[in-house]
C-alpha cells in the first residue's frame, strides 16, 4: 500500500468522526475483535462492535480482504486499519452512519449494503453519485440478514465470527423464527427448524412423558450441552427411566426457559467437549437472551387439534426492556402455558358373552354383569398429550461500572403435569370392589420448580479480556399419586400418596480469559479458563404406604382368591432404601487457540483436562478445526475431536418402580409390567451383574463446505462421524422367575421386573447435514426468504458387552441389551429429515410455509413377527400474519395443516383400544393443530 492511499483513508476516516456533536460518542474507545477475513463480514462485525451503521457497495467489496483489528481503540482508528489498502474510502457520514465507496468509482445505481449494529443488512440503490441518505432517511428494513452475515459467539472463544466464517457448522435461529413455527415451546420449535434435531411425541412412559427432551444428530439429549448466554445450564431432576427413546438420559429441560426471553439460539453441530466440557459430544445449543434497554413485546396464542377438538393450548408471552441508570439495561420476561389433554384411543367392543375379552366386569352368577350395558367403553383416556400448566419468568441485566461490566441473568419456572395411567378394570385384582367397584385410572401429578441464577463481572487487564462468573441451578420435582391405591394393604389403603421427590442442583464458578495478538498480517486469539462445578442429586422417600409390600388377598366375584400387586398403582413411591443423596466436584481447565493468518484461513485447537472426585476420574480431550476459503464464494472446513460425558448422578442412584406395557414371548397382547430401576450400587443390581458406571468417550470427525456463489444465497454441506465408546444405556427389562427370586432375596416385591444402567455398548453415528438459504425480491412489491434443510443420520451398534456372569448364570433367555433396546437406538428415529421453508412478505402481510418430510421409523420386538414399520410422511405448516400497525400483529396458522397421521399398523391393544400409532414419532399422533396469535410491540 502506498503512503498516498493510506493518507487518503486516514483523512477520510478522520473527517467522518469530526462531523457534528451527535457523532461525538464515536470518539470513545471501543473494544474491537475482528480477524482478517472478507471485507463484507468484517464490516458487519465492525458495525456491531462500534454500534454504528456502515453503508458500502456490496458488489464492489466482494473479494476484498480486511485487515485484523484487535484491541481497544476509537472507531476512527479501527475503521482506518480495517480498510487500509483496500481502495475503500469514507465518502459521507451523518451522526452514527458511515458511508464507504471505492476510490475512483461512481456509486450511481450500485447495490449498497447497510451493516447496522452488525446484524441488519438493508440493500438499496443509491440515487446519485456519492450521495448517501442521512440516518433518518434510511429505508425501512425489507428483509432480515442473510444467514451468512449473522454473528455468532458459540464455538469460537473470544472472537465473534459470522456463520459463513465459522470453522464449524452453526445454525442461528432468531426469536421471530421460533414464533412463526406456532410451536408451544423452545424444544418443539427446534424440532421443526434444525434438520438434525429430533423430538419424539413421547420418549416413553412414566416421567419420560413430562421431560421436554430432544436429541441432536441421533444421540441422546444429555450428549448435547445446553448453554444460556454462554454459561452451562443445569439438568432436570427427572430421568428417562422407562422409555423407548433416549432411555436413561438426564437432559436439560429447555421448556423451563421462557420463550419470551430468547433473542436467538445458536446450534453448534459439532463435538465441542474440549471447549465447553462434559456432555458436548453431539454439539452445543447456546440460548442468547434479549438485552434491550427499551421497548418490549407481548403475545397470546390459542389453538386446538382438528380431530376431536381437543388438546387445546393457551400460551402468553411478554418481555420488556429498560435502562438501568445511564450505563445499564435490564430485560424481564414471562411465559405461561396451559395444555389440555388429547386422546386418540377408541372405544372397546361390547361385552356380548361371558368370558369375552371386552367384558369389564366379572360375571355375576354366571351371567354378564348388568353394569356392562352402561359402562363407558372408552376405557383409555391417555393416548395423546397429557395436561400441563407452566409459568416461567426470567431476567437479563448488565451494568458498566467504570472499567468493568457487571451482569446477571436468571430464570424461575413452575410446572404441574398430570400423568393418567392405564385403566384398571373392575375385574382386575387391584380394583378392590369396596374401593373401586367400577375400576380406576390412577394418576401421577408432578409438581416441578426450576431456577437458575448467574452473576458475573468482566473487564480487561494488561491486554487480556477476563470474565469471572458463578451460577447456581436447581430442579425439584415433587410427585403425588391420586385416584390410586396400594391394594396389597386392603380396603383401608390410602387412595392418595406422596410418592417422593427428586432434586438436582449444580453450582459452577468459571473464570475465562482471552487475548488477541497480531501475528504477521493475521490474528492469533489465545483463550484459557478454569471451572469448578459441584453437582448434587437427591432421592427423597415417599409415604411408606405407597411402596409397602402388603399381604392382603380376597375372593373376587368369580369366587377366585386373588392377591393384588404390591405398591401404589402408578404411585409406587421411593422407599427408604431408594432414598439417598450423592454429590461430586469437578475441576476443568482448558486452552483454546485460534489463528487467522489471513482472510482465507482459520486454524483452531483446544485442549481440556477434567477431574472428577468420584469414579469418573480424570479425562484429557482435544479438538482441532480449520477453515480454508480458496475463493470468496467457497470455503472448506473440518474438525476432529475427542470428547466425553461423565455419568449423570441420577444414573447412579436413581431408583423407582413404574408400570409400562411390554411384549413378552408367547403372549398375544402387551403385558403391563411393574419395572424397577435399580441403582447400580444396590445389592439387587449387583446380584444381576451391575458394575460402577464410567464416562462415555467419543471421537468426532466432520468435514464440509460453504458456498456463497451469489448474493443472499448460502449452501452448507457437512458430513460427520461420531463414535461413542462405553455408552451408558439401560439394560433390557429383566423379568421372570429367576429375576424375581433375586429381587425377593434383596427385600423387593416378587411382582416387579428389573433394569439398571450400564456401560453396555459402543455406537457409531454417520450422517450429513445440508442447509441452504436464499432471499430475493419479486418485482418491487414482495420478497421471499427460502430455507432448505436435510439430514441423513444412521446409528449402528458396534459392540455389546457380554452378559455379566451373574446374568449369564440365569440362563440363555436373559440378555443385557435385547433386540428391542437395540432398535430403540438405531431404528426408532427417522433416518432422514427434509424441510423446505418459505417466508413471503407483501406489504403488511406475510405468509410463512414449511413442508417437512420425516423418514421411515420402525418398532422392533424380540419376536420378529411383531415388528412394525411406519412409512415416511410429509407434513405442512402454514402461518399468515397481518401487521395491522407498528404495534399490533395478528396471525393464524396450522401445524400439520392436512391432518397427517402415522401409518396405522402399530401393535394395537384390543383390551384398551389404543396402540394404533407409534407414540415416539417426531410429528406426533394427534393430527392437525390450528391456532391464532395476537402480538403487541411497544
Amino acid at each position: 500500500m502506498t503512503r498516498t492511499k493510506l493518507h487518503l483513508a486516514t483523512c477520510a476516516a478522520a473527517a467522518l468522526f469530526a462531523v457534528g456533536s451527535q457523532a461525538a460518542s464515536a470518539a470513545e474507545p471501543v473494544q474491537f475483535k475482528i480477524p482478517a477475513q472478507s471485507m463484507q463480514t468484517a464490516l458487519t462485525l465492525f458495525a456491531k462492535q462500534s454500534g454504528m451503521q456502515v453503508l458500502f457497495p456490496y458488489d464492489q467489496v466482494s473479494g476484498l480482504a480486511a485487515k485484523t483489528v484487535n484491541g481497544k481503540m476509537t472507531p476512527e482508528a479501527a475503521l482506518t486499519r480495517l480498510i487500509a489498502g483496500s481502495g475503500l474510502k469514507v465518502t459521507l457520514s451523518n451522526s452514527n452512519v458511515v458511508a464507504l465507496s471505492m476510490g475512483g468509482h461512481s456509486s450511481r445505481n450500485r447495490a449498497v449494503e447497510v451493516a447496522s449494529l452488525g446484524v441488519t443488512a438493508l440493500p438499496f440503490a443509491m440515487q446519485a453519485a456519492g450521495a448517501v441518505p442521512a440516518a433518518g432517511a434510511l429505508p425501512q428494513a425489507a428483509a432480515e440478514d442473510p444467514a451468512n452475515s449473522t454473528i455468532v459467539v458459540t464455538g469460537s472463544r473470544g472472537l465473534a465470527r459470522t456463520v459463513e466464517d465459522s470453522p464449524t457448522p452453526i445454525d442461528v435461529i432468531k426469536a421471530d423464527d421460533l414464533a412463526k413455527t406456532g410451536k408451544p415451546g423452545l424444544l418443539s420449535a427446534l424440532n421443526t427448524l434444525v434438520p438434525s434435531f429430533n423430538v419424539p411425541a413421547r420418549a416413553g412412559g412414566g416421567t419420560s412423558t413430562v421431560i421436554s427432551t430432544g436429541g441432536l444428530r441421533g444421540l441422546n439429549p444429555d450428549q448435547t450441552l445446553i448453554l444460556v448466554n454462554g454459561k452451562r445450564r443445569h439438568k432436570t431432576s427427572l430421568i428417562n427411566a422407562v422409555s423407548s427413546l433416549y432411555n436413561g438420559s438426564v437432559p436439560v429441560d429447555l421448556d423451563m426457559i421462557p420463550t419470551s426471553a430468547v433473542d436467538h439460539i445458536e446450534v453448534l453441530r459439532d463435538g465441542a467437549a474440549a471447549q465447553y466440557g462434559s456432555d458436548a459430544i453431539a454439539g452445543v445449543i447456546n440460548i442468547i437472551l434479549k438485552d434491550d434497554n427499551h421497548g418490549g413485546s407481548a403475545s397470546f396464542s390459542a389453538g386446538q387439534n382438528m380431530d376431536r377438538s381437543d388438546g387445546e393450548i393457551f400460551q402468553a408471552d411478554a418481555s420488556v426492556g429498560t435502562k438501568l441508570g445511564e450505563a445499564g439495561f435490564a430485560d424481564f420476561f414471562i411465559s405461561a402455558k396451559k395444555q389440555m389433554m388429547s386422546n386418540r384411543a377408541r372405544a372397546i367392543g361390547e361385552c356380548t358373552a361371558v368370558g369375552d375379552s371386552d367384558c369389564l366386569y366379572l360375571p355375576v352368577n354366571g351371567e354378564i354383569d348388568p353394569r356392562e350395558a352402561t359402562a363407558d367403553r372408552m376405557v383409555t383416556k391417555n393416548y395423546g398429550n397429557f395436561p400441563a400448566e407452566a409459568i416461567t419468568v426470567g431476567y437479563n441485566a448488565g451494568y458498566e461500572l467504570g472499567a468493568v461490566e457487571l451482569y446477571s441473568f436468571g430464570t424461575f419456572g413452575q410446572r404441574d403435569s398430570q400423568l393418567d395411567y392405564t385403566f384398571r378394570r373392575p375385574s382386575a385384582a387391584e380394583s378392590l370392589p369396596e374401593v373401586y367397584p367400577n375400576g380406576f385410572r390412577p394418576r401421577r401429578n408432578i409438581k416441578e420448580q426450576d431456577f437458575e441464577f448467574e452473576v458475573g463481572v468482566k473487564g480487561q487487564m494488561a491486554g487480556w479480556d477476563w470474565d469471572l462468573s458463578s451460577g447456581y441451578g436447581k430442579n425439584r420435582s415433587r410427585q403425588i399419586g391420586s385416584l390410586t391405591i396400594n391394594s396389597s394393604l386392603g380396603p383401608t389403603s390410602p387412595t392418595e400418596f406422596y410418592i417422593g421427590s427428586l432434586i438436582s442442583s449444580e453450582w459452577k464458578t468459571t473464570f475465562d480469559i482471552t487475548r488477541g495478538y497480531d501475528v504477521g498480517s493475521g490474528n492469533l486469539q489465545v483463550s484459557a479458563g478454569l471451572q469448578h462445578r459441584r453437582e448434587t442429586y437427591e432421592v427423597v422417600a415417599g409415604d411408606e404406604a405407597s411402596s409397602a409390600l402388603g399381604t392382603y388377598s380376597y375372593v373376587n366375584a368369580a369366587g377366585v382368591t386373588v392377591t393384588p400387586e404390591t405398591g401404589g398403582q402408578a404411585a409406587n413411591g421411593f422407599t427408604d432404601e431408594d432414598a439417598g443423596k450423592m454429590a461430586r466436584n469437578n475441576l476443568g481447565a482448558y486452552v483454546d487457540v485460534a489463528y487467522d493468518p489471513n482472510e482465507k484461513i482459520t486454524i483452531g485447537g483446544a485442549v481440556r483436562f477434567e477431574h472428577f472426585d468420584d469414579a469418573s476420574g480424570d479425562t484429557l480431550i482435544a479438538k482441532l478445526n480449520g477453515r480454508y476459503a480458496p475463493t470468496p464464494w467457497l470455503s472448506l472446513r473440518g474438525a476432529v475431536s475427542t470428547g466425553f460425558r461423565a455419568p449423570g448422578l441420577a444414573q447412579q442412584i436413581y431408583a423407582t418402580t413404574t408400570g409400562q406395557f411390554r411384549v413378552l414371548e408367547g403372549i398375544e397382547d402387551p403385558v403391563r409390567l411393574q419395572i424397577k430401576t435399580l441403582p447400580v450400587n444396590s445389592a439387587a443390581a449387583i446380584a444381576l451383574g451391575a458394575q460402577p458406571l464410567t464416562p462415555e468417550k467419543s471421537t468426532n470427525f466432520s468435514a464440509g463446505f460453504v458456498l456463497t456463489p451469489f448474493r443472499n444465497f448460502t449452501l452448507s454441506v457437512d458430513a460427520y462421524q461420531i463414535k461413542v465408546k462405553d455408552r451408558i444405556a439401560i439394560t433390557s427389562t429383566l423379568t421372570g422367575d429367576a429375576v424375581s427370586a433375586i429381587l425377593v432375596e434383596n427385600g423387593l416385591s416378587p411382582y416387579i421386573s428389573a433394569q439398571y444402567y450400564t456401560n453396555a455398548i459402543d455406537t457409531r453415528t454417520r450422517g450429513v447435514d445440508v442447509v441452504a438459504t436464499y432471499r430475493h425480491n419479486i418485482g418491487s412489491f414482495a420478497k421471499m426468504d427460502w430455507s432448505v434443510g436435510y439430514n441423513y443420520n444412521k446409528n449402528i451398534i458396534t459392540r455389546i458387552s457380554d452378559n455379566p456372569p451373574e446374568l449369564a448364570a440365569l440362563g440363555e433367555d436373559y440378555v443385557l441389551f435385547d433386540r428391542v433396546s437395540q432398535a430403540n437406538l438405531t431404528k426408532n428415529l427417522p433416518k432422514t429429515k427434509f424441510y423446505i421453508g418459505n417466508l413471503l412478505s407483501i406489504g403488511d402481510f406475510s405468509l410463512n410455509t414449511r413442508v417437512v418430510r420425516y423418514g421411515e421409523v420402525a418398532t422392533l420386538q424380540n419376536q420378529t413377527s411383531r415388528d412394525r414399520y411406519f412409512g415416511a410422511k410429509w407434513l405442512t405448516d402454514a402461518e399468515l400474519t397481518w401487521k395491522v400497525n407498528d404495534t399490533l400483529g395478528i396471525s393464524i396458522g396450522a401445524n400439520n395443516l392436512f391432518n397427517v397421521y402415522p401409518d396405522e399398523n402399530g401393535i394395537a391393544s384390543a383390551a384398551n383400544g389404543s396402540g394404533f400409532y407409534p407414540t415416539t414419532i417426531p410429528y406426533g399422533f394427534t393430527g392437525g393443530y390450528y391456532y391464532g396469535r395476537l402480538t403487541i410491540s411497544y
